[in-house]
């Protein structure tokens, strides 16, 4: 919210970027569970007076946001989503101290995921995988609470079942139409869940990690179809629409999906003599992987009221 001050319309905001944690649980069965966070945090508290005069007694330091992530993390003696550690921390700032009235959390999960040795998931060995598992939560002092969360990095690619034809043609388009090309992406996607205070998310331990989970195959699925016969994709934003309808008919506590993926192009390799001339076509089956230019393709759904 912002104050006036001096004539002027001010607004701030300060934080801790990057506070990188690790964190392991130990079960009575001896399995051990490892988790790697990158933390940010962004306050919104009433400190006016330390930017304009030299008085900085209601600033919450920045170390002190720091330390403030492993002291909660050491408490945390159950393991828990990264969804309710993020919503913990922004409840923290917002009730311990008078000047904060919200907390913004952010939190990326690297992927490290237990690894198999002979056919078994081995108790205390961990791989770096892939995509990874993002969220935000915005704690506010009266206890509302926006919350989302959402992948980084999911890369699909299917090598038939896509096309793309019908589209504008002028004098400055070069790209043939086509109903067989090969489909890649780097998804980034995002959920908005519709809890809106704290006394409202359920209490299910792991709840979040598990709709994490649910919600990345839903994605998953719906991009590449049934196993053997796939699904054909008119185009990318078709694709993206119905991976996102899907999420929101399957889960109703989710209200909003925005998707961004990139179309990755694998241009087919043809070799041309001095003349222009074909010489080898290699039509479908060798291509030149491209990382730019690429198409960017971006929208989001909402879940109308009507549905809610």
């Amino acid at each position: 919210m912002a104050s006036n001050i001096e004539g002027f319309s001010f607004e701030q905001w300060h934080g801790k970027e990057r506070v990188r944690v690790g964190r392991v649980w130990k079960n009575r069965a001896g399995r051990h569970f490892f988790v790697e966070w990158n933390v940010s945090i962004s306050l919104l508290s009433d400190c006016a007076a330390a930017y304009v005069r030299d008085d900085n007694s209601d600033i919450v330091a920045t170390d002190t946001m720091k330390n403030t992530v492993y002291v909660k993390a050491k408490e945390c003696s159950e393991q828990l989503s990264m969804e309710d550690f993020a919503i913990l921390l922004a409840k923290h700032f917002t009730s311990f101290y008078h000047q904060v009235t919200s907390a913004t959390v952010k939190i990326v999960e690297k992927p490290w995921e237990r690894v198999y040795i002979d056919g078994q998931l081995h108790e205390h060995g961990f791989k770096l995988g892939s995509e990874k598992h993002t969220t935000e939560a915005i704690v506010k002092k009266s206890g509302a609470l926006q919350l989302t969360s959402g992948i980084a990095g999911l890369a699909l690619l299917k090598t038939t079942k896509s096309g793309f034809e019908g589209f504008i043609r002028d004098q400055y388009t070069a790209l043939p139409e086509t109903r067989e090309r090969l489909l890649a992406t780097e998804i980034t996607a995002s959920w908005r869940y519709s809890y809106e205070s704290l006394s409202s998310i359920p209490q299910k331990p792991y709840y979040f990690t598990e709709r994490y989970l649910d919600v990345k195959k839903v994605l998953v699925d719906t991009f590449y179809g049934p196993p053997k016969e796939g699904v054909y994709s008119p185009s990318v934003q078709n694709t993206l629409y119905l991976m996102a309808k899907s999420v929101l008919n399957r889960f109703l506590d989710i209200s909003s999906v925005q998707l961004k993926m990139p179309n990755i192009h694998f241009l087919p390799v043809n070799l041309k003599n001095k003349d222009n001339e074909t010489i080898v076509k290699f039509a479908d089956d060798v291509y030149l992987p491209t990382d730019e230019p690429h198409g960017s393709i971006q929208a989001s759904l909402t879940r109308s009221l009507s549905k809610m």
